[in-house]
Parts: C-alpha cells; sequence; structure tokens
C-alpha cells in the first residue's frame, strides 16, 4: 500500500549556457566576469545583473590547500632518497603549478541570479554552466576553514532536493558577501509572487549591498564543557585505558619495547580518538537560532558552519539516547532535510545536527520549535505482540510505535535507544513489509518514507494492526497534505 504524495523536484543538472534573451547573461564579448560592483551609471541589460567572481585570494587558498596534498604525495620517502633541497624545489614547483591552474580557473569562474535560478560558470577548455533553480533549495551553508578565517573569507554550500551531493560550493567569497548572498537565496527561494504582482528586480549591485543577516532569536547553547564530557562518556575514550592498560602489562611482563610495538600502540590509540575529538572540533561553541521560519545553526573550531535550514524542509525528528549518557539524563537530536547531502562516514560534519548534547527539558523545548504542537515525553508507543521475542530476545520491549495527532513515532535500539518523529505531512509512501520468519509468526513491519528516504519503521506489528495502521498513516498522510 503506497501513498504517493507530492512528485519530488529533479535536482539541479549542468545544463548548457541558456541563449541571449531578455533574461540571459551577458553577451561573450562584454568580457569576463567583473569581480567589483560595477559603476553607479552602468545598467543591466534587461535587468539582468552582471556576473560575479569569486575573491581574489581564492586561487592562493587553493594553492595553499594543494601545497599540503602534494608534500604528503611525495612522502617521507622521496625526502630520504632526493634530499631536502630537491624535495623542496619539487614541492615548490607542483605548488605553483597548481596555483597557475587555480588562478586560470578563477578567472574563469562566475556566478550571478537571473530571476529565481543560480548559475556558476566554470570551465576554460570545457566550459559549463550549472542553473540551479532556487524553489529547490533545502539549506545554505556558511564554512570558514582555518585559512579562509585567517584571510577573512568563507565559501558558500547550497543543498538542493535530491542532490547527492553539495552544489555549486562557491570557495570563496569575502564574509559579508556569503552572508548577504545566503540571505538573498534564501528569500528567492521561498513561495513565488502571486499572478499580477511583479517581482522585484535585483539591483546590480544587490549581492554584497544587502544588509546583514539578523541573529535570530536564540534557542540554545551548548557548553563545551558538556560537550567534551559527552565525547568522553563514549565507547571509544571509556574504553581506551583498559587498551592501554593491556598494552603497558604486555610490556611489563617481556621486558621489552620495540619500535613497532610503539607506532602500533599509538596508531591504535589516534584511530580510537579521532572520532571523539573531530566530534569536539565540529561541535565546538554549538549554537542554535530562529528566525520566522528558519533554523540557524553555528558551529566549530577549526572550521566554522553557519548553516540555515527552512523549517519546512524538515522531514524527521531523530532523538538519541546513547547508554552512557544516561546517567546524566543526555540526549542528541538530529535533523533529516530532503535532499540533503550526508557528511562522512564517522557522522563527521553531517549537515542534520540539531543538538549534539542536551538534557530532556532542553530537547523536549527544541523539538517543540521544530514540530510546533508535539510534545517529546508525550509521544506514547506501543509495545509488538510477546510472538516477536522469538525475533528479538533480548530487545523485544526496546521497539515500540505510535500514532499522535501530528506525527508518527516509533522507537528501537537496546543499548543505544532511538525515537524517530515523521510529521504526518511528510509521509511520502507507506509501506508493509514481511520476511519469512516474519511471516511464520503474523508480524510484518510499517515503514513510513519520506522525501529524505530515511522515514521510520515499526518493527514486527501483528499482521492485522500492521494494515491497520498503514491505512490509518496513510489516511492522516492525505489528510495532512490537503491542510497545507
Amino acid at each position: 500500500m503506497t501513498h504517493p504524495g507530492p512528485e519530488l523536484p529533479r535536482p539541479a543538472t549542468d545544463t548548457p549556457p541558456a541563449p541571449q534573451d531578455d533574461h540571459a547573461p551577458p553577451a561573450p564579448h562584454d568580457g569576463p566576469p567583473s569581480d567589483a560592483p560595477p559603476a553607479p551609471h552602468d545598467h543591466p541589460v534587461g535587468g539582468v545583473e552582471p556576473r560575479r567572481r569569486l575573491h581574489p585570494l581564492s586561487p592562493a587558498l587553493h594553492g595553499a590547500k594543494s601545497l599540503v596534498v602534494v608534500v604528503a604525495g611525495l612522502s617521507w620517502s622521496t625526502l630520504s632518497r632526493v634530499g631536502f633541497g630537491w624535495f623542496a624545489a619539487m614541492a615548490t614547483v607542483l605548488a605553483l603549478g597548481a596555483t597557475v591552474l587555480a588562478v586560470v580557473s578563477w578567472y574563469n569562474t562566475g556566478y550571478h541570479v537571473v530571476g529565481r535560478e543560480l548559475r556558476v560558470y566554470e570551465g576554460l577548455l570545457w566550459r559549463r554552466t550549472r542553473a540551479i533553480p532556487l524553489e529547490r533549495l533545502q539549506a545554505v551553508e556558511v564554512v570558514r576553514p582555518l585559512l579562509a578565517q585567517l584571510t577573512g573569507l568563507a565559501e558558500l554550500r547550497l543543498e538542493v532536493v535530491g542532490g547527492g551531493k553539495t552544489e555549486a560550493p562557491l570557495a570563496y567569497l569575502g564574509v559579508a558577501e556569503a552572508a548577504a548572498l545566503r540571505q538573498r537565496l534564501l528569500a528567492l527561494a521561498g513561495p513565488a509572487p502571486h499572478l499580477g504582482t511583479a517581482a522585484p528586480q535585483p539591483s546590480a549591485s544587490a549581492g554584497p549591498t544587502i544588509a546583514p543577516v539578523p541573529p535570530g532569536r536564540a534557542l540554545h547553547a551548548v557548553a563545551n564543557r558538556d560537550l567534551l564530557v559527552s565525547q568522553l562518556l563514549t565507547p571509544q575514550a571509556f574504553l581506551l585505558p583498559f587498551g592501554v592498560a593491556f598494552v603497558v602489562a604486555q610490556f611489563l611482563s617481556e621486558g621489552s619495547w620495540s619500535f613497532i610495538a610503539v607506532a602500533s600502540t599509538i596508531t591504535a590509540m589516534a584511530g580510537v580518538l579521532l572520532q571523539p575529538i573531530r566530534r569536539v572540533l565540529d561541535d565546538w561553541n554549538f549554537r542554535l537560532a530562529r528566525d520566522e521560519g528558519t533554523l540557524r545553526v553555528r558551529n566549530g573550531l577549526l572550521e566554522t558552519r553557519a548553516q540555515t535550514v527552512p523549517l519546512n524542509r524538515v522531514q524527521t525528528v531523530g532523538v538519541t539516547w546513547p547508554l552512557l549518557w544516561r546517567a546524566k539524563g543526555w540526549l542528541r537530536l538530529r535533523l533529516e532535510v530532503a535532499g540533503y547531502a550526508g557528511g562522512e562516514a564517522d557522522d563527521r560534519n553531517r549537515p542534520d545536527r540539531l543538538l549534539p548534547v542536551g538534557d530532556q527539558e532542553t530537547g523536549e523545548r527544541i523539538v517543540a520549535e521544530v514540530l510546533p504542537g508535539v510534545r517529546l515525553s508525550g509521544l506514547a508507543t506501543g509495545l509488538p505482540p510477546a510472538r516477536a521475542r522469538w525475533l528479538r530476545p533480548l530487545g523485544w520491549r526496546a521497539v515500540g510505535a505510535g500514532l499522535d495527532e501530528r506525527v508518527f513515532a516509533a522507537r528501537s535500539g537496546l543499548l543505544t535507544r532511538q525515537l524517530t518523529v515523521v510529521p504526518y505531512a511528510r509521509i511520502q509512501s507507506v509501506r508493509v513489509t514481511q520476511g519469512p520468519a516474519q511471516r511464520r509468526l503474523r508480524l510484518a513491519t510499517v515503514h513510513a518514507d519520506t522525501a529524505g528516504g530515511a522515514g521510520a519503521a515499526a518493527l514486527d506489528r501483528d499482521l492485522d494492526e500492521a494494515w491497520w495502521l498503514a491505512a490509518e498513516l496513510t489516511a492522516r498522510a492525505h489528510a495532512a497534505h490537503r491542510a497545507r
């Protein structure tokens, strides 16, 4: 049984340059895009602003990153064979070559806004125009890596519906220009103007001269001390002392300490601690604020990130209670946003973080901001039938599902407890699935799929209850879609 839901828009794709008309970019003979606002007497033809270049320091930052890659690629074995002088000369030549390519790429890269579309132009031999319809925009991030912070620059990253990766990253812009462009793109991504109402035409200097984005209403600021303690209460950090004690005991029993033993121990310790350290660096100074219809997230130490997520694009809210956090009553909140490209495999730099760590009261308050009228502690979930113990001998009581007035809630997990909350208006389809063992036990799993892909699932329900639950979810989803 499926509920089709609204059709998902297609992701932004590369398109050939549009023909010259009233809404097309300037003709090629007008020269390359300018990196400075036009003079007051210059008026764009047809009301379309001229292309703009990235910041002039962009090639230098790309060249610096290339230098790190080059030095790492040459390796220490090359240094030992050719000597420091030749090694430095090789690294310099390769880095200069990478910088020249970065300068050429910067010179031929430009962007501008045409109506409700962002166009990005790049390439020298193979020129490419990327057209991104702003009505498909999900979120916009302003990211500042360490080198960008030192030079006063920022990178703008766009997330669109159905995108498998971040679209059109503009690296790099001035901080004020990046913030102003983000505000402008989000404003254009809103509902289209009514028929008969003329859409405002952007001026040639609209990008860098827009007023600064207001900070919004502060919701919560995570204490860095709590962030550090939360990462100490992870399995990696908790088990590290036992691993060190085991290695030391081996050393004392054998009475020798070889280079291989030292290197392997340090490598193992670094691998264990790397994930908690990265999470601390990524979530440092985590700040959450809200405007009228958007969430604003700021976080990061070595790489700062300013993320803006429209609330009407949120598909689900996930709540996690890790085992070692329960003694302190802590939880973690995450969002599922349709079309958002995922972060790294170790959950680093994920774009869906809502609360890295917080108590129950804070979680209740934030969930109520994201899903108005939903009370986290008031979500009731029923257990599956007793015969589901044959499939989950230990975790039978850890799973459950329930229907609230506004949302569908499903919980799972024995050691790490998880709760997924899905508004009925975000449900795209409903599925009932049965495995071989479930068929023998007359059990089934009900899936409520969202545009983000994950959704929520009611595990191991009685077969009759599963079909009733699927029909009820479909009816409530239809009613919620009609009410939007």
